[in-house]
């Protein structure tokens, strides 16, 4: 009897020592070396909308996610919480752009409510009426390296915000090439980059302006929807007929005729600790070390959809794809 006893008794203690391991350990990879994916939408977790259209990585490693009709949702990798208009001073549900800056301030650009600024405690709303911002339609949100907000707009341009005042280019008062802005960067100068809709790109360097698109370039179109700047200061630019890399001389083009990128069209881009650079697709998700390009669909792996139109890296190196209709992807694959 006491035999027995003691033997579902360290039956119990392995049971239970295993089931510890598995919570404490963080899983990503099979048993068999594959990545493990995972998805977030409104049906599984506390994720407010499943149109995702922005991600931001805070300096804790929550992962902000800004929504179509949810408001902010915060996760920390086992809660969530949801910022929207009837809780918070967020200033409308449609949130297009996140940014983070030095002191953790969050910067939440919305679809036609101008700019939220959210310190952890209170919230302050800049917009067309309040301040000098161009226009309450925020497409992206870029800080530099002096703390300078840079807010690009659908149809007006940028503003950039230094703490007391906004200053606005567009097409007609500067060298922007358009007032149509899809994204914006900050290279290791201080250079801000503006990808455009039907421009090409503008660089500004604080005094003079310069514009690259297909005339006078290697830029493979002139709607450009993404742009990630790499550890030795390249410049990568998602546009619809695929991406270029920009070395400040050199122009060289990928698309599905001569690479593996999964579509032409790029929505987005993001570079890993590693330097691999991960874009999101019309067709899935593509990575490229410098010399191989992998390839994530809908088909091929647990990536929820083929449409991915924001990528964003934590900390632990996993990474994040959103899009319209089917919440959040997360690819563990270190």
């Amino acid at each position: 009897m006491s035999k027995g006893w003691f033997g579902w008794a360290l039956v119990l203690v392995m049971a239970v020592w295993i089931a510890l391991s598995a919570c404490t350990k963080k899983s990503t990879r099979t048993d068999d070396g594959l990545p493990v994916w995972t998805t977030y939408n409104t049906s599984n977790s506390k994720l407010a909308h499943n149109d995702v259209l922005a991600i931001a990585v805070d300096a804790s490693d929550s992962k902000w996610f800004g929504t179509y009709e949810g408001g902010v949702c915060r996760f920390d990798g086992a809660n969530w919480t949801t910022y929207d208009t009837s809780n918070s001073g967020l200033a409308f549900n449609f949130v297009r752009a996140i940014a983070i800056d030095a002191s953790g301030d969050k910067w939440f650009g919305t679809g036609g409510r101008g700019v939220s600024k959210f310190d952890g405690t209170n919230w302050t709303t800049y917009n067309h009426s309040n301040s000098g911002l161009a226009s309450d339609y925020i497409r992206v949100v870029a800080i530099d390296s002096s703390g300078s907000k840079w807010f690009g707009t659908s149809s007006s341009g940028a503003s950039k915000f230094d703490g007391g005042h906004h200053i606005s280019y567009n097409a007609s008062n500067s060298g922007l090439a358009s007032d149509h802005i899809r994204a914006i960067a900050i290279d290791s100068s201080g250079c801000t980059w503006f990808g455009t809709n039907g421009g090409g790109v503008s660089k500004f360097d604080g005094t003079s302006w310069t514009t690259y698109h297909t005339s006078n370039s290697g830029l493979p179109h002139n709607d450009v929807m993404a742009i990630a700047i790499d550890a030795s200061d390249s410049k990568w630019f998602g546009t619809r007929e695929g991406a270029a890399k920009f070395d400040g001389t050199n122009w060289t083009t990928y698309d599905t005729s001569n690479g593996g990128l999964a579509h032409n069209h790029v929505w987005a881009i993001a570079v890993d600790a590693a330097g691999n650079k991960w874009f999101g697709t019309h067709g899935g998700v593509s990575r490229f070390n410098g010399v191989n390009w992998t390839s994530y669909t809908s088909s091929n792996s647990g990536l929820a959809n083929d449409h991915v139109s924001v990528v964003a890296v934590d900390a632990s190196g996993d990474k994040w794809f959103g899009g319209r209709g089917y919440g959040i992807s997360r690819l563990q694959d270190q």
